[in-house]
């Protein structure tokens, strides 16, 4: 899976939260509104969440050091994490905070014409983002795959975390909309508050999903099944190995698996230049089936029998 359908859906959603930001804050200077100071605020936050991804995709870059042998590619999984701290903290315990303070002191709306202008063209904006992820994910995304197995399955975070967040700003967004129409309509501020009440809520669920599956890759993950079948396939496929005894991986990064395998030989093991000939042309086999596979570790060995059981 390319870097390259990530960052374009990061891209998207990074304009399109600069230009939702931009449109809340001149909202703020012509109504002096302060909830629209705040929200230009939290759009600000969104759009540094985006460059938070394009940062964790530049350090993952880095070469292999003697600190760190194994190169950088889990930097992608530890900024998309901070993304879920940022979202979970800036974005829905601000949220809620600012609801429960609206329902506690409510207050006449200033100026919703301009507030429902702003929120529309927001929509619209959020709309081109989300669609831009939607397609990016497409591309990648099994056919017979729903989007939710995606966001669980995938070894990509920049995608999930993109829909996931594009998601919850549109139903956000909605859910600020209806609130202000309906405090509009009935002269009922406490409408206001509760949109902003489920916005909160809304983005602490979100936050929580994405921390939960970026811990998991973080901590480290093992490469999908398909990836392994194909492994233990490759390995066996030619006439070196006659089976293999145990395989382990370990997804280091999105196109970065780490291989370890105990594999029985059927050359002659007293020959180092036929058990090295043979180890080669295996792990040959085992990048060209797998290409993610960039770090392999074979151990030739025997099997051996269980021991019976004490009677």
């Amino acid at each position: 899976m390319s870097a390259s359908h990530g960052n374009k859906a990061i891209i998207a959603a990074f304009f399109a939260n600069l230009g939702i930001a931009i449109a809340k804050f001149v909202a703020f200077v012509l109504t002096g509104a302060a909830s629209m100071l705040a929200e230009s605020i939290h759009s600000v936050a969104d759009a540094g969440n985006q460059g938070l991804l394009l940062l964790g995709g530049r350090k993952a870059k880095r070469p292999p050091s003697e600190r760190h042998p194994f190169g950088y590619a889990r930097e992608r999984y530890f900024w998309a994490f901070v993304v879920a701290l940022v979202l979970f903290s800036m974005g829905g315990l601000f949220a809620l905070y600012e609801g429960v303070e609206k329902l506690r002191k409510p207050h006449e709306l200033e100026s919703p014409s301009i507030a429902i202008g702003v929120l529309i063209f927001a929509i619209l904006l959020e709309s081109w983002s989300l669609r831009t992820a939607v397609v990016e994910t497409n591309k990648v995304k099994r056919p017979d795959e729903g989007y939710w197995a995606f966001i669980k399955r995938s070894k990509v975070p920049e995608l999930p975390v993109v829909l996931l967040e594009d998601i919850g700003a549109m139903v956000g967004l909605v859910l600020a909309l209806l609130g202000v129409v309906l405090a509009t309509i009935t002269d009922v501020e406490r409408f206001d508050a509760l949109g902003s009440v489920g916005i909160g809520i809304l983005l602490v669920v979100i936050a929580l999903v994405l921390a939960v599956e970026m811990k998991s890759l973080i901590i480290g993950e093992a490469a999908e099944p398909h990836v392994v079948d194909a492994l233990k396939e490759a390995i066996t496929a030619g006439p070196e190995v006659t089976r293999v005894l145990n395989l382990r991986t370990l997804q280091l990064g999105p196109e970065d698996v780490l291989v370890t395998a105990k594999v029985e030989l059927s050359v002659n093991a007293d020959s180092r230049d036929e058990v090295a000939q043979a180890i080669d042309a295996t792990e040959a086999r085992m990048r060209s089936a797998c290409p993610t596979a960039r770090l392999i570790f074979l151990e030739p060995d025997v099997a051996r029998p269980e021991p019976a059981p004490a009677a």
